[in-house]
């Protein structure tokens, strides 16, 4: 009798010591676990390599998993587990850890069909990706969990830019010359492509309004490219002469107002721009050679920033090297 407690003992230091002794995982990994209980799980970790092979060992996670219910039932998700994790630690991953969260970032100013781009290339979503409306998607980082449906996402990230356009639109410093929310989005997606510098976005957002103000066409490159490319947004060329004489609802050159609908998806900062313009006459404003932009309130000085670039330019291109 004294020899069976012994090997009752025995097999049950064994057990224990199976239970949480190191696995062979050789790294933290993702996994992506299957419904079907116990046995589904253990067969995927164990082709993960993440439980040893054969069946006894198989065997003693599902019996350590009946064994231990009462800490909660298994779930199917994509887990990331530690290197090396016992049997103990693989079922407490399974029983209590978040999925893993893959992330999505959408940059400001890009178009409906580039972002169409991004997300028919993350992997880890699922199912096709719907027809969406121009700017109607907040530029923003979305975190989501593997097998979420592109829809879903879509759906989270319209939501989003419904809340931001209504949060900017109720504190705007009114215009006449935006009288909806969509006016607003449009005008937001033009300042968005002209500039990346916060603090001219503001400046951009006067000139346009004083020139839709004064029914001056608003001339803006960026609407042209969007007709021109067909809404992608860029050129793989210079933007020409025929281009600005290309008649289409976008050509700002040729169409006075805003144009029919947003050019791309613009960021929270541009709309708050749109929204909070800057003070003052600008009529004008042309690149300054240096990342920004030279502002005019008349043709004549505006004219002067044009030939002050243009010297610019004509000096870069002499110190070129010559092929």
């Amino acid at each position: 009798m004294f020899a069976g407690v012994l090997l009752g003992a025995g097999m049950a230091a064994g057990a224990l010591w199976w239970y949480w002794r190191p696995g062979p995982l050789p790294q933290a990994t993702a996994i992506v676990i299957p419904h079907g209980g116990l046995a589904g799980a253990g067969a995927v970790l164990q082709r993960e390599d993440a439980l040893p092979d054969g069946p006894a060992a198989l065997f003693g996670f599902r019996v350590a998993g009946r064994l231990t219910r009462s800490d909660g039932p298994v779930h199917a998700a994509e887990f990331e587990f530690p290197a090396h994790a016992s049997v103990r630690e693989l079922l407490l991953v399974l029983r209590t850890a978040r999925p893993v969260q893959h992330q999505l970032t959408i940059p400001e100013g890009l178009t409906v069909a580039q972002i169409a781009l991004l997300l028919a290339s993350a992997d880890a979503l699922a199912g096709a990706t719907p027809v969406v409306a121009e700017g109607s998607i907040l530029p923003e980082t979305y975190a989501y969990e593997r097998g979420t449906t592109r829809a879903a996402i879509v759906t989270r990230m319209q939501a989003a830019m419904e809340r931001r356009l209504q949060s900017a639109w109720t504190s705007r410093q009114p215009q006449p010359e935006l009288p909806t929310p969509r006016d607003l989005l449009v005008l937001a997606s033009l300042v968005e492509r002209e500039t990346a510098r916060p603090a001219e976005r503001p400046l951009v957002a006067r000139v346009f309004l004083n020139r839709l103000h004064l029914g001056m066409r608003l001339q803006s490159d960026p609407t042209v490219i969007y007709g021109a490319s067909g809404g992608l947004g860029t050129l793989a060329r210079p933007l020409s002469r025929a281009d600005l004489a290309q008649p289409n609802p976008y050509n700002s050159y040729l169409v006075t107002g805003l144009p029919p609908g947003p050019i791309c998806s613009p960021g929270p900062a541009a709309l708050d721009a749109a929204a909070h313009p800057a003070a003052g006459d600008m009529l004008y404003f042309v690149a300054d050679g240096s990342g920004g932009h030279a502002f005019a309130t008349d043709l004549p000085t505006h004219l002067q920033n044009v030939a002050r670039l243009r010297a610019l330019e004509g000096a870069h291109a002499s110190k070129e090297p010559s092929r």
